[in-house]
This record gives C-alpha cells, structure tokens and sequence, in this order.
C-alpha cells in the first residue's frame, strides 16, 4: 500500500478552510468560543506532545515516509492511542465546529476523519511492520488506532 503524499496537517488545514466556507455567517459566542477554545487546547497539546516525543525520540515525524522512522514510539499519548497526533488534529476539526455552532462544519472533519483511518494509517501501518517486525505487531494488538473511544477503539 502507497502512502499518500499529502501530509494530514495540510488535509486538517484543508478542513479548517472548508469549515470556514461552510459555516459563513455563524457567530461564535462566548459559550461556544469557551467550550472551542478548551478543545483546541487540549487537542493541540496532544498533537504536539505526540510530534515532541518523536522529536525526542530521534525518529521521524513525517507522515509521507513512515518507513524511515528508527524509533518505535510507545510512550506518553502513543500508550492509549497509535495515532495522537491525527486524534488531535480532528480535535481541533471538532472544536473549530462547536465554537462556530455548525454542524456542516463537522463534515469536513468526518471527511478528514475517513481519510485518515481508511487511506493514511492503514499504508503507514504497512510501512511500520516492515520497519519494526514484531514488536510493532504487538503494539497493533495492545493499543487502539484512535485511542479508547466507542467505535473507533480498535
């Protein structure tokens, strides 16, 4: 399986565009822009604790060349989810919807959602058990895709 060239940050950033379309005209309130902004920080402080903790760890972040990474990453956020920092952009996605009271604007994060899980995750998990063998397999086994929230938990 292929991994796709265009890094998902530029796809959430493409979301973030097309919320912005899709919800013309909605005003944030100081409730929805409170309730947004608290999801934003914490789906922020995920995503980048996720790409600190490569940064430390020596490997790389990129999403387009997951078979360069030389550093299988279990800790921290990547203990309870494989994929932090993807939970984290949608995060931002979500968040950016419920401070602009839109739930057309959530069609862009579902759509980044689909992305995500059916084409990205599933080439870079390919790529990894390459890299990594089996203890990679074994971490597929113990930790969920999204982290252990209702239907995506596995």
């Amino acid at each position: 399986m292929r991994v796709p060239r265009i890094p998902p940050p530029v796809l959430a950033l493409a979301g973030l565009l097309a919320q912005h379309l899709l919800a013309r005209g909605r005003r944030v309130t100081a409730a929805s822009g409170a309730v947004g902004l608290a999801g934003a920080l914490d789906s922020g402080a995920l995503a980048l604790g996720g790409d600190l903790i490569f940064h430390r760890a020596g490997t790389t972040i990129s999403p387009v060349t997951p078979s360069d990474a030389t550093v299988l990453v279990t800790s921290g956020p990547f203990a309870v989810s494989r994929n932090p920092i993807y939970a984290g952009l949608l995060g931002l996605l979500v968040s950016n919807a419920i401070a602009r009271r839109s739930a057309a604007a959530l069609l862009p994060a579902a759509a980044f959602t689909v992305l995500i899980d059916r084409v990205q995750i599933p080439a870079e998990e390919e790529a990894l058990k390459v890299v990594f063998g089996a203890p990679y397999e074994q971490y597929l086994r113990e930790v969920p895709r999204w982290g252990r929230i209702g239907p995506l938990g596995r």
